[in-house]
């Protein structure tokens, strides 16, 4: 362990490490929106989240077509590996995730506020099956800002106003 000298010569993420045991996250401290992650937030429970959202989706008869339209059966396994990467990079800062998630939403004609908040109520009813409270927030908060992003974008590339799209509160949903 470095002593108080050291410490002062270290970047701000290096400062944050610690060890940690029986964890599959990084050894560095992660900090969302001024709070150290919690350490039950690992990449197993990214994985139980993002397969048992998508087990939701696949049965669903909103958005069941929209995926089975786009993802073929034996694609899934990749599907389901760049999502595990996609949200491991977005709340555990991995750089695993390399690629755009915009442009395949912005090529589905006829996506809508429904699809969104769908999308979110399942997205929420597997965080809260499966995760802390705690963790299951910053699922959401997290989740929230993508659709709301992706709803301004969608109306944008459609040549329409994006002034009355409000962001989609979870108490809404």
């Amino acid at each position: 362990m470095p002593d108080d000298d050291a410490k002062s010569r270290l970047g701000l993420a290096e400062m944050g490490t610690r060890i940690m045991s029986g964890n599959s996250r990084s050894k560095r401290t992660i900090i969302v929106d001024g709070v150290p992650l919690p350490d039950v937030l690992d990449e197993t429970m990214i994985h139980g989240v993002v397969h048992g959202f998508y087990d939701e989706i696949r049965c669903d008869e909103l958005l069941g077509p929209i995926f089975h339209q786009r993802i073929q059966p034996d694609e899934w396994p990749r599907h389901l590996a760049k999502m595990c990467d996609f949200w491991s990079a977005t709340l555990l800062r991995t750089a695993r995730y390399e690629g755009r998630p915009l442009p395949p939403h912005l090529a589905i004609a006829g996506l809508g506020e429904v699809h969104f908040r769908r999308w979110l109520k399942l997205f929420r009813a597997t965080v809260h099956r499966i995760c802390a409270p705690e963790v299951a927030a910053l699922f959401m908060d997290r989740a929230l800002r993508i659709a709301h992003s992706f709803r301004l974008a969608v109306a944008f590339s459609r040549g329409e106003t994006t002034i009355g799209i409000e962001p989609i509160a979870e108490k809404d949903l």
